[in-house]
């Protein structure tokens, strides 16, 4: 199974990330809420080892979830959380716990935010194929 890793930093208003290969190679930029104890619907994931799975979702459409039991999140439950998804987004506040791709960070509407989630969306799609990847998340 194909790895990626997530680099990522906390900060009050949002969790910042750098995703990568397994080689080093910065693919994109992600966004998630901060750190709120892994509260459903308010909290960026835990750090640890997930499996990204292929997902219909119905209100985002094709799309990824994380998956990692031991952590508390699955995609349907019984679980702490479910339903972490990786989709379009740009700012912190537009996520419900899930993981937004942009292609750089920078600022929307006056709050941090990563830019141009859409082509990044894409071009991670594209990548992961449609594939179960594995994905590390660390703290930076």
């Amino acid at each position: 199974m194909n790895t990626l890793t997530l680099k990522r930093r906390h900060f009050s208003h949002g969790t910042f990330s750098t995703l990568h290969t397994q080689d080093g190679k910065q693919i994109c930029c992600m966004v998630e809420r901060p750190w709120l104890n892994n509260q459903p619907n308010i909290s960026c994931v835990p750090p640890g080892t997930y499996k990204l799975i292929p997902h219909q979702s119905n209100k985002f459409g094709t799309c990824y979830a994380l998956e990692a039991p031991t952590l508390g999140v699955t995609r349907y439950g019984p679980s702490v959380r479910t339903h972490c998804l990786i989709h379009k987004a740009n700012r912190p506040n537009e996520l419900q716990g899930c993981l937004a791709p942009g292609t750089h960070f920078g600022v929307s509407r006056g709050e941090w935010a990563v830019m141009n989630s859409t082509e990044a969306f894409n071009g991670l799609m594209t990548l992961l194929a449609g594939e179960t990847w594995q994905l590390d998340i660390i703290e930076h």
